[in-house]
């Protein structure tokens, strides 16, 4: 027995040594990358142009980590901050950008301003493509931002409006006798049609076929300006699409016919030879110039996707970014806290959610602003429903002109199944005790007892929202009421409605700050970026932990495996709502 004590003593001395020599080399590796960080400085060649791959849309901002074998595509927003950085740093001549994936027209907004802004300070902009192959106008807009627009020959050039599109389940569930009962604020309010309807409602129709031509007004608008043609001769153009890029060319939509290897070439020339660098490697060696520097210091808390309860991991590995209402109401308190912090700018791509978990993050909105620290709202592609609710008590609201906001109402319901199992001879029951015990059973339906219920709940939710957007944005509740009924707006015509005050992209924004904070235009701000990203150990941890966040990730990558048609009607009804009251817009289009 006192043997095998010493031999365990034996072992766990030589494990712990063991482990403490490991620490020991983590440390020593550290110290030396810190080290050689030093004198190489940021790695990057004395003359560079950035190349900036668009053909996947990118979402506009993330906080999944990079690994050493994937890195992250980078954003919308770390590809507008690492263009700043470009325009003020004398090794960068130009960026060659790539196009054809389907850019949203909001998107090509934001990120073609950050071109033209860029392009001010003297460098240049050269856009190729293999093919403008989407038939909305989100690419080429981008590339009209461009000094100089490429295409391979003979390549499609499709580019010829906005359009819309949903699927409708009410059919097959009739078919397969399921129950859907939803209850929606108002008539405009269309998330859950896809299960209540088989076609458009006319207040959907309406409104889609507004803010599509909106979309295409703003576009060809733009096009026109950047390009110095005529609007009707554009139009004209993409009444007649799909041409080739000969034809294009011919119209002044670009300037010059080659393969990818044939622009690239003209624009290391252009640049005197210089070196072509992925913007996302340029993002990831310069970013923390954004937090370093003199100049007041501002909180920058990006926010993309769903807005839920609870806390998150932010999407490692493939899982679904979400807006987690603890995570954010923390960042809102981290930098009300935060005494060097003068302002807080949020960023917002949201299309809403959970209820209670979009009160939370609004109820710390307002601890901030009553702490002395102006918000600013910048938004992105969508900013509607709870992704409106958390912004309207901001200081100033800041929409692009194709941002799709609004969306003032609510929805609740659910979808049973119970006789759709027994179709296919699946038994299906439940028990429970308490009268309302089985109020979110997805086997049977409400009773007209709880649909009562669940209607009184809808018409306090809405009228707590209309009544939180008329404090934020003063207006009267009749006002209101005018402007909600769950209906979505762009932001060119959510701006004479008093949702928004100002139309531009994230610089308008920062340029909303500095007024905020009394300083000049060209005072440059110091951004601390909230929530924090987590880094390799952090994600790593989180999924193995057998965290909700974890499975969501395992559950991002199944749905891979998953056919096109089969996706669409499974994810459908996985979305269907499940009672809870929901802050949620419509299945919105991106192009």
């Amino acid at each position: 027995m006192i043997g095998f004590l010493r031999w365990l003593r034996h072992v766990a001395l030589g494990t712990l040594n063991g482990i403490a020599m490991l620490a020991f080399l983590v440390v020593l590796v550290v110290i030396a990358l810190f080290v050689a960080g030093l004198i190489e400085g940021d790695g990057l060649p004395s003359k560079m142009v950035l190349s900036l791959d668009l053909r996947n849309s990118p979402p506009d901002s993330s906080h999944t980590p990079d690994f050493f074998f994937a890195r992250r595509t980078p954003t919308v927003m770390d590809t507008v901050l690492a263009l700043d950085r470009a325009g003020r740093d004398s090794r960068v001549k130009g960026v060659f950008l790539q196009l054809g994936g389907g850019l949203s027209v909001a998107q090509a907004e934001e990120i073609g301003a950050a071109l033209i802004r860029f392009r001010a300070t003297g460098r240049f902009v050269v856009a190729y493509a293999q093919g403008f192959l989407d038939s909305g106008l989100g690419d080429y807009l981008t590339a009209a931002s461009a000094d100089q627009i490429w295409m391979e020959p003979r390549s499609p050039f499709s580019a010829s409006g906005t359009g819309a599109g949903a699927i409708f389940l009410r059919g097959l569930f009739d078919k397969i006798q399921a129950v859907p009962q939803i209850v929606k604020r108002s008539d405009y309010k269309s998330a859950a049609d896809m299960y209540m309807e088989k076609d458009y409602t006319e207040p959907d129709r309406e409104q889609t076929t507004a803010f599509l031509q909106s979309w295409y007004n703003s576009a060809v608008r733009a096009i026109a300006a950047e390009r110095k043609l005529n609007s009707k001769n554009v139009i004209a153009f993409l009444q007649a699409n799909p041409q080739f890029a000969e034809d294009a060319k011919r119209a002044h939509l670009i300037d010059a016919l080659g393969y990818d290897d044939d622009a690239r070439r003209a624009v290391r020339q252009r640049a005197g030879h210089a070196k072509l660098v992925a913007m996302g490697d340029y993002a990831r060696a310069t970013e923390d110039e954004s937090t370093i520097g003199q100049g007041p210091h501002v909180a920058l808390i990006e926010a993309a996707g769903e807005i839920v309860d609870g806390t998150a991991d932010h999407g490692t590995l493939g899982g679904n970014e979400v807006i987690a209402s603890d995570d954010y109401a923390e960042a809102f308190r981290k930098a009300r806290r935060d005494s060097s912090i003068k302002a807080i700018l949020f960023r917002i791509d949201s299309p809403g959610g959970s209820v209670t978990a979009s009160a939370q993050i609004l109820e710390a909105v307002k601890e901030a602003q009553a702490a002395g620290k102006p918000v600013v709202v910048s938004m992105g592609p969508l900013a509607a429903s709870g992704g409106y609710f958390v912004s309207c008590s901001a200081n100033r609201i800041v929409a692009e002109p194709a941002t799709l906001t609004g969306s003032i109402g609510v929805l609740t319901g659910k979808v049973s199944f119970g006789k759709s199992l027994a179709l296919i001879g699946v038994g299906a029951g439940d028990i429970g005790v308490g009268n309302n015990a089985l109020f979110d059973s997805a086997i049977e339906p409400f009773t007209p007892a709880q649909l009562a219920n669940l209607n009184s709940q809808a018409d306090t939710i809405y009228l707590d929202f209309k009544q939180k957007v008329a404090q934020g944005r003063k207006l009267t509740l009749a006002q209101v009421e005018t402007i909600a009924k769950g209906r979505v707006w762009t932001g060119a015509d959510a701006r004479p409605r008093g949702l928004v005050d100002d139309l531009g992209t994230f610089w308008t924004a920062v340029g909303e700050v500095k007024t905020a904070i009394g300083v000049s235009p060209d005072v440059r701000l110091v951004f601390k970026l909230y929530p924090e990203k987590e880094g390799f150990l952090e994600a790593i941890t989180d999924l193995v932990s057998g965290s909700s966040a974890g499975m969501r990730a395992m559950e991002g990558l199944s749905t891979l495996m998953r056919s096109p048609g089969v996706s669409a009607v499974v994810n459908a009804i996985e979305g269907a709502p499940r009672n809870p009251v929901e802050l949620r817009a419509t299945n919105l289009p991106v192009r």
